[in-house]
């Protein structure tokens, strides 16, 4: 027997007089380690883990149009791969380096980096398959992007998609997945090398990104703040949404002792006062504790903000470390605030939340179903300096409770007032009439006493 090979004892091995070649199931061990690609730090696009998945497929799913490998391939999607192609056409048409070779070039060149911004290996895509899809999805951004902007670059004769916009808006929000993502790198970096517009100057990719973003999310996204925020940072699109809402300071660590708030209602019964805060930052929530007011941005509730969201909160939990975490802990604090239809309607009555649905019950119902599959950290918890002053403040004010409750549900109109004040007063003069006939019942007892005395004596 070689030395490499052995019998394995067992009552069945030895009656089947089978053995293990271990020689050969090293070596194969041994290729399968060597063949390993390790994952790299610069990891940034991710597959949506399957808890948040199961929660709402669509708002994960591409519906449209396929960007990157995840969903590549897809017969669903493969009407827009036509598309893609028509699109590549006009990019190389307008660039100034028309020759295709040359774009392949720059992709191939960066394929290692591009693969690694990946959480998977996509070994099933050869490196050709891989560039050539790298090259008509950044083409096709770059594209549309452009059309957005510049109707001159529309072809009246096969542009389809800016025909009809019903498409032009299911492929604006399909960019926003995050599994739908190229690393914004390599598109910025096949726009300059088109020099499709040296001669304008002031555009860039960043600003035709912020423009396609900021007219599909609104408040998310405000028109205003290009200047103020650094987008050169931005991994791809989603991370350039979550961006738009970094806090101007960096977070300070701070302990959360209570996992919940009052609602908007109760604070409000507990004679709280909103106010519409005027920053651009949704994050930015302020409880003054001396006014007893409340101060929050207005933030637009769509029939789309819950792709945003979940993409957002889907990115942070793969990539983002725990104390960073500033879409979580917002939307942790919108589900502590709004947990029924009547905290809606508040904050709809001070213009803090502008309701598109317009459905109450649907805007606490989107909230509670965000705050599921959501891990806080309270060790870091944005709002904890929020949320325990509004626990203070509604523990120690018991009275404050009923005294605002009368004012706010009792004394609306000059007719409810005039209402309690009737009934008060009839309260008021049948307890006196009670008392009247107790009195003259007692009287009349009294002077029968003294009548049944007299007659005794």
């Amino acid at each position: 027997m070689s030395r490499d090979r052995m019998n394995v004892a067992g009552t069945s091995r030895d009656q089947m007089n089978s053995s293990l070649d271990i020689g050969k199931l090293a070596d194969s061990v041994e290729i399968k380690l060597r063949s390993l690609r390790p994952f790299s730090s610069n990891c940034s696009i991710f597959r949506v883990p399957k808890r948040l998945r199961e929660l709402n497929e669509k708002s994960y799913t591409p519906q449209v149009i396929s960007i990157g490998p995840f969903h590549h391939g897809k017969q669903e999607l493969k009407k827009m791969e036509e598309h893609k192609r028509l699109y590549l056409t006009e990019f190389l048409e307008l660039s100034k380096v028309n020759i295709v070779k040359d774009f392949i070039a720059a992709i191939a060149e960066r394929e290692g980096k591009l693969r690694n911004c990946y959480a998977e290996t996509f070994d099933n895509l050869s490196e050709e398959e891989f560039v050539e899809m790298v090259l008509l999805d950044c083409s096709f951004l770059i594209m549309f992007l452009l059309k957005r902007c510049f109707p001159e670059f529309r072809n009246r004769n096969t542009d389809r998609i800016f025909k009809k916009p019903w498409m032009r808006e299911d492929i604006r929000f399909d960019l926003c997945l995050l599994e739908n993502q190229l690393p914004f790198f390599i598109v910025e970096d096949l726009f300059k090398l088109s020099k499709i517009l040296d001669h304008r100057e002031g555009y860039s990719m960043i600003k035709f990104t912020h423009d396609l973003l900021s007219s599909a999310w609104g408040s998310w996204v405000p028109n205003d703040n290009l200047k103020d925020i650094n987008f050169s940072e931005a991994e791809h699109f989603v991370d350039f949404l979550r961006i738009c809402q970094k806090p101007a300071q960096q977070m300070q660590p701070k302990k959360l002792e209570t996992l919940t708030a009052p609602s908007v209602a109760e604070l409000h019964r507990a004679g709280i006062k909103f106010k519409l805060g005027s920053s651009k930052n949704l994050l930015e929530i302020k409880f003054d504790e001396n006014e007893g007011t409340l101060e929050i941005p207005r933030l637009k509730i769509g029939k789309r903000t819950e792709i945003l969201f979940r993409n957002l909160q889907a990115f942070e939990q793969c990539n983002c470390g725990r104390r960073n975490r500033y879409v979580r802990d917002y939307i942790a604090m919108l589900s502590f605030l709004v947990t029924s239809a009547k905290d809606v309607e508040i904050l709809v009555k001070y213009e803090i939340l502008r309701n598109w649905l317009h459905d109450n019950d649907a805007v606490s119902i989107l909230f509670r179903n965000l705050s599921k599959e959501i891990f806080i950290n309270v060790n870091s918890f944005y709002f904890s300096g929020v949320v325990e002053d509004l626990n203070k403040y509604y523990r120690k004010r018991p009275g404050h409770n009923w005294k605002a409750f009368l004012e706010q549900n009792s004394f609306r109109n000059p007719w409810t007032i005039i209402s309690v004040v009737a009934a008060a007063v009839l309260v008021i003069l049948t307890i006196i009439q009670t008392v009247f006939d107790h009195s003259r019942c007692f009287i009349k007892i009294t002077q029968l006493f003294c009548l049944a005395l007299s007659l005794k004596f």
